[in-house]
């Protein structure tokens, strides 16, 4: 083989850059693939990444693409077909399951090089990412997120509850059905019926508590124009 040129930047996958967007810098490593011999060259990262010590395996594609997660592989094989076909940039982000069972999440970034004198295209080049630890970093701040937020949502969705109690003289149940229907009735989220509803009594430009009949006209029909 023809030593490989250094790559051009490439443009990333959505995914790609979603997962590496949180500036980590995960274990990165370079491959070769031959195209009429369909012989491949990894580094040592490339190696690791699979579950395999440097060199102990001969890398091919069938073997590749028996690693690739059976949900993804139908695309990645895809996606190297068309990459063989036209030689152009690509990037995507799979799962694989390494030789010891453990299922890592690799990112791929590649492009093709032709013959000089033929511009007959002969190999792809580029790198594998591994991002299983980006991803699951990223994973558990959005589940941090999420819980925070459903801490918040159910904070104003209780102050909400209190007011429809005192304004309507009702117990727990029946105002968080009251709630719930004008959610329903109006298809807005019963969080933002609730947010809306204590701005009403505490929001920056309150001078004076809304009147029973002001509460009732804004569930009756909160899409209404009013204060709130």
């Amino acid at each position: 083989m023809n030593p490989t040129p250094e790559p051009t930047p490439m443009p990333l996958h959505a995914d790609l850059e979603e997962v590496l967007a949180g500036g980590a810098r995960p274990p990165v490593g370079r491959y070769r693939l031959d195209l009429a011999t369909g012989d491949w060259v990894w580094s040592d990262e490339v190696f690791a990444m699979h579950g395999f010590e440097p060199g102990g395996i001969v890398p091919t594609t069938p073997l590749m693409l028996s690693h690739k997660h059976p949900d993804d592989r139908s695309r990645v094989d895809g996606i190297l077909r068309r990459a063989a076909e036209t030689g152009l940039p690509f990037s995507s982000v799979h799962r694989i399951i390494d030789a010891t069972g453990k299922t890592r999440t690799l990112a791929v970034t590649g492009q093709g090089r032709r013959d000089q004198a033929t511009g007959q295209l002969v190999e792809l080049f580029g790198y594998f990412i591994d991002v299983t630890d980006v991803q699951r970093d990223a994973a558990a701040r959005e589940a941090s997120a999420s819980i925070r937020a459903s801490a918040e949502n159910r904070s104003v969705i209780e102050q909400a509850k209190g007011v429809v109690m005192v304004i309507q003289g009702v117990d727990e149940d029946e105002a968080f059905a009251l709630l719930r229907q004008t959610s329903n009735r109006a298809n807005i989220a019963v969080r933002d019926i609730a947010a809306t509803l204590v701005h009403m009594f505490s929001g920056p430009n309150v001078t004076e508590v809304p009147t029973r009949e002001a509460i009732n006209t804004f569930l009756a029909d909160p899409t209404a124009p009013g204060d709130h």
